[in-house]
């Protein structure tokens, strides 16, 4: 659906503007696929304040009849072998064990769970009631596009929800700077305790939080890191590119890889291709997927929806207004 001027214009009025730059985008010091650190460009842009939370996906559905992806039954031949009795609607639901389990297996803390939707995030009685000003979640990326375009607006590049996530503080370890907790203050909404059996809750928070219980970065944004994945229209590969030979040629606004590369090596057999998500989530643990840093990343299937994924949403401005 096209987006009215009424509607583009109501809906970026809040969005921050975030400065073009030069930044290293990527980290060699934690994960794999984080690396290279490299040298990039961004054009400036506007960013969404905070995730879309669901008082605004709501009137987007409400405006527009959208069906999420979650709420559509699978196609059995996008799924070879999979069994009949489990293509039905539904989403990735988190629930935590009671004991230690193995942190090789997800298996033990996820399950696919039918009817669980933005509105029912975590599947049949679960509801979003007086959870307006959360984050929405069980979104797929193409209900983020699709929402993204009634707005008027896009879904961020990598590397400029990378920029906007540092805040102005290039190569530091977190978005507020080197320190997880400063002054024992939480930043972000994480895990603390021994994922996945053990949440200790310091920073107040089981599950999702308010889009605004954290404070912004160094740009004013909020909820860039923890709280919930965010989708980026990039596909996944396995590690960045490294910097050009030559120091002259800096990537502006990259784009990443190919389609070919985001494919699931593990599941030869499953054609769906994966975006980067980026910025962690209240799952993230120390002992367990230390990605609440601006430069983690991690690959997610365009058809899948869980209950820790959202989105926010970026305007590109003409090149005089940047």
């Amino acid at each position: 659906m096209t987006a009215t001027l009424e509607n583009v214009t109501a809906s970026t009025v809040d969005m921050i503007r975030i400065p073009g730059g030069t930044f290293r985008m990527g980290s060699d010091k934690h994960y794999v696929e984080e690396a290279p650190a490299h040298t990039v460009a961004v054009d400036g842009f506007r960013i969404d304040p905070t995730p879309v939370t669901n008082a605004q996906f709501r009137k987007f559905v409400e405006a527009t009849g959208h069906v999420t992806w979650a709420e559509i039954a699978p196609d059995a031949k996008d799924y070879p072998g999979a069994l009949p009795h489990m293509l039905k609607a539904g989403g990735l639901v988190f629930t935590p064990p009671s004991r230690p389990v193995d942190l090789r297996d997800w298996s033990q803390w996820w399950s696919f769970t039918f009817g669980a939707t933005w509105r029912r995030p975590y599947g049949k009685g679960s509801h979003i009631g007086g959870l307006d000003d959360h984050p929405v979640v069980q979104i797929a990326y193409r209900d983020a596009e699709a929402y993204a375009r009634w707005a008027g607006k896009e879904l961020p590049t990598e590397a400029e929800w990378e920029f906007a996530a540092r805040g102005g503080l290039d190569g530091v370890e977190f978005a507020w700077g080197e320190e997880m907790t400063p002054g024992g203050r939480h930043m972000a909404n994480t895990w603390q305790g021994n994922f996945p059996h053990e949440n200790l809750k310091t920073d107040g928070y089981s599950r999702t939080s308010p889009v605004r219980a954290f404070p912004p970065n160094g740009y004013g944004v909020h909820d860039m890191i923890g709280n919930v994945w965010e989708w980026t229209t990039e596909w996944y590969s396995s590690r960045h590119e490294g910097d050009a030979p030559k120091a002259c040629c800096v990537p502006e606004n990259p784009r990443g890889a190919a389609i070919e590369a985001s494919y699931d090596p593990s599941q030869p057999a499953v054609s769906i291709p994966r975006k980067v998500l980026k910025g962690g989530s209240h799952l993230c643990a120390p002992n367990y997927c230390r990605r609440y840093r601006p430069a983690a990343r991690h690959a997610e299937a365009v058809d899948t929806s869980t209950s820790h994924v959202g989105f926010r949403c970026v305007v590109r401005p003409k090149r005089s207004e940047s």
